[in-house]
């Protein structure tokens, strides 16, 4: 499983790592399962870790006064899971996240990937570029939301995020579009004609 958090290094870095990167690397990731369902962060906890996924899917949701989930992220291979705002500011997470499939990670403290970002140049330029690219993701996303039709917001999803289409059920990829899972339905029936 290392192995494959070291390709995802390697492809979003342009420095190399040694050999004693590498295993400052290994200790600092421990492998972790989940089940379906099981959560990696439950609400009202605070986030002390950051799970990179190398096998399965999560999904990161909070739930309203009325008990409706709103999903705020999801999550495949080769993608973090986490609640940023939990973790630096060590406060009460709003979110919860768990696996939807069984689901293997890489989990580091937030501690330890603060160490690796001060000791790992590479891992450094990396975290800079995720978060670079997580900013811009986010702002696109606020501009869809808040400036398209739910038809043009399903059509930039399902042309970004094709993978997701075919590992997320219609109400949890509606939930994360902010629209209905009828709204959905209508619009993947129009595409369709």
């Amino acid at each position: 499983m290392h192995s494959k958090l070291l390709d995802y290094i390697r492809r979003h870095t342009t420095l190399p790592l040694t050999s004693d990167e590498e295993a400052l690397i290994r200790a600092s990731f421990r492998p972790k399962k989940l089940r379906k369902k099981q959560y990696f962060l439950e609400e009202g906890n605070v986030c002390k870790y950051v799970g990179f996924i190398a096998k399965g899917a999560m999904r990161q949701y909070s739930v309203d006064d009325k008990g409706v989930e709103h999903i705020v992220q999801l999550y495949i291979e080769d993608y973090w899971a986490s609640d940023r705002e939990s973790a630096v500011m060590l406060t009460p997470s709003k979110y919860n996240i768990d696996a939807w499939e069984d689901t293997e990670l890489l989990v580091a403290t937030v501690a330890d990937m603060l160490d690796l970002i001060e000791k790992v140049p590479s891992f450094g330029q990396m975290t800079r570029l995720m978060d670079q690219r997580s900013f811009i993701v986010s702002q696109r996303r606020l501009n869809s939301a808040i400036s398209n039709t739910a038809e043009k917001r399903y059509e930039e999803f399902a042309d970004n995020h094709p993978q997701f289409i075919q590992r997320f059920p219609q109400h949890l990829i509606a939930s994360f579009l902010g629209i209905t899972k009828e709204t959905l339905s209508r619009i993947r029936k129009q595409a369709i004609k």
